[in-house]
């Protein structure tokens, strides 16, 4: 079965997330647990807690088919030491409020060398900065997100996910995100070589490590490592993609975000894709 919902918003309180997925005929959703651009936010008040699991509930939408995103300021792999401290302390808060949400995932782009420090050494202080906060957590995955390797980005090529995944001392709590629209864009054709390309990504990463699905068309070209979502269907990933993908049960029981532009879009993006399984 697919779980299909969009990234809502949370403004308000994340007790309202539930509600929008709910609106838009979703069985899953992503949202933010706090301000996004803000290195620090209010802790969650209790009130917004219980009202959030008590809608949750409500509406049958089940933690593991919950995936928030965490703040864009992040970097794990920074390669200055201010900055990886920061950015590891804001990591563990987004990983403790999941906690406090009793949801399993914490989905996160991976980091940036920002052209300062060799690849493979960012990738290893990204999977030290997992070590930290996993060791400081409990019940909670860190689901990497691969990237479109725009600017110093680094996961775009499926090797350093699984380099960062080899280097994570408790893989139990480790997953990866594919986001179609960056893998796309990152290079691989999903496309002109579906099956290549999944057989690529097993065979690098592993499906056992896959978590979950951003699941967006592209404004950008192939292999053109620029990150700019269009609506299902609207853009450069042909729709027999998206057709494809629905039947393809190797997507089963994760959620499947849409993180499409247009939000008014997104229930009929759900039903859409829906009449393709």
């Amino acid at each position: 079965m697919k779980y299909i919902g969009a990234h809502v918003s949370a403004s308000g309180g994340v007790e309202l997330a539930p509600v929008h997925a709910n609106e838009i005929g979703a069985n899953a959703f992503a949202l933010f647990t706090k301000n996004q651009r803000q290195w620090v936010s209010k802790p969650l008040p209790a009130e917004s807690i219980k009202r959030f699991k008590e809608n949750c509930e409500k509406y049958e939408l089940l933690p593991q088919y919950i995936l928030p995103h965490d703040s864009y300021l992040i970097n794990l792999g920074h390669p200055e030491a201010e900055g990886l401290a920061k950015s590891r302390l804001a990591f563990l808060d987004e990983m403790q409020r999941c906690e406090q949400l009793g949801l399993k995932l914490l989905n996160f782009h991976p980091g940036s060398h920002l052209n300062k420090i060799p690849l493979e050494i960012c990738l290893e202080r990204i999977a030290e900065s997992i070590n930290m906060v996993l060791q400081r957590t409990s019940g909670v995955t860190a689901v990497i997100e691969n990237t479109a390797g725009q600017g110093s980005n680094v996961g775009n090529e499926f090797w350093h996910l699984k380099y960062i995944i080899d280097h994570v001392n408790d893989k139990s709590r480790v997953g990866v995100c594919l986001d179609t629209c960056h893998t796309y864009t990152a290079g691989y054709d999903l496309v002109n070589n579906y099956d290549k390309v999944l057989e690529e990504f097993g065979a690098s990463v592993g499906f056992g490590y896959l978590r979950a699905i951003h699941l967006n068309d592209s404004k950008k070209a192939l292999a053109t490592r620029v990150d700019r979502h269009d609506s299902i269907g609207k853009g450069l990933i042909d729709l027999s993609f998206f057709q494809r993908f629905m039947k393809d049960e190797r997507f089963n029981d994760m959620p499947i975000i849409l993180e499409t532009p247009d939000e008014t879009l997104w229930a009929e993006e759900i039903k859409l894709l829906r009449s393709f399984e």
